[in-house]
């Protein structure tokens, strides 16, 4: 009898524990029905229902309406769009579109940058073409002020006004209890239309243009604002 009270409250125990678990890594979609999953926006975040972008010209249009988020920066409305959430160790997904020669960017707790950028037809990425983890920036450095950075694998990119899509595994940095750094951040993995572009590749601190110069062990997910056009749908994340 003691044995069967015993199993019973492990049972319990176990499935009381796994569906907590599955609570903290269930995936959530953004809604894009309004703004209201992000920190107050400056106008150059709307919303629309469908977005175009020519593949030739600087022409662009978009009807308004809600399921996706576009940036059309004009100064000074050139802000940053900022999560409510907080992050630490997470997976991302989304579908982007830009303008041709666009440039914008996803930051990983504000501070570490997946770029987004017109590389169609490059032969040979770097650091700044679509899918590069940006590189770090020291103005006081005595040889190049920018270091590190990481080109992707390879370019596969498709062509501007196209939907494009991005999975993103981020592993946050681990602190002490006294707050000192123990690792550094890292990407996992990063996935640029169903192509691994990323994987284990080490951040070792803000890179550059980051909304925040420290690092902490969360932070919210930025869509940087201040390039250009960039359209934003279907966003999906897991907080692992």
């Amino acid at each position: 009898m003691k044995f069967s009270i015993i199993g019973l409250f492990c049972v319990v125990f176990f499935c009381s524990w796994e569906r907590e678990a599955q609570k903290k890594t269930a995936s959530h979609s953004v809604s894009l029905n309004n703004l209201s999953e992000f920190n107050p926006t400056t106008s150059n975040w709307k919303l629309a229902r469908a977005v175009r972008f020519s593949p030739s010209t600087d022409e662009n249009s978009f009807e308004p309406g809600k399921g996706i988020v576009l940036n059309l920066p004009a100064k000074p409305d050139t802000g940053h769009l900022f999560t409510k959430m907080h992050h630490g160790d997470i997976e991302v997904e989304f579908d982007f579109t830009i303008a041709k020669k666009s440039n914008s960017g996803v930051y990983f707790q504000g501070r570490y940058e997946v770029q987004i950028y017109d590389s169609w037809g490059v032969k040979t990425p770097a650091f700044y073409d679509c899918g590069g983890i940006y590189q770090r920036w020291d103005k006081n450095r005595t040889s190049k002020n920018g270091f590190e950075g990481k080109a992707p694998a390879q370019n596969a990119s498709k062509a501007p006004g196209e939907w494009q899509h991005f999975k993103i595994v981020f592993r946050a940095p681990r602190f002490d209890k006294n707050g000192e750094k123990t690792e550094n951040a890292r990407f996992v993995k990063v996935l640029l239309n169903g192509v691994v572009i990323h994987e284990n590749v080490e951040v070792t601190g803000p890179t550059r243009s980051a909304a925040f110069e420290d690092e902490r062990p969360l932070g919210p997910l930025m869509f940087q604002g201040d390039h250009g056009p960039v359209a934003i749908r279907h966003i999906r994340y897991t907080l692992l």
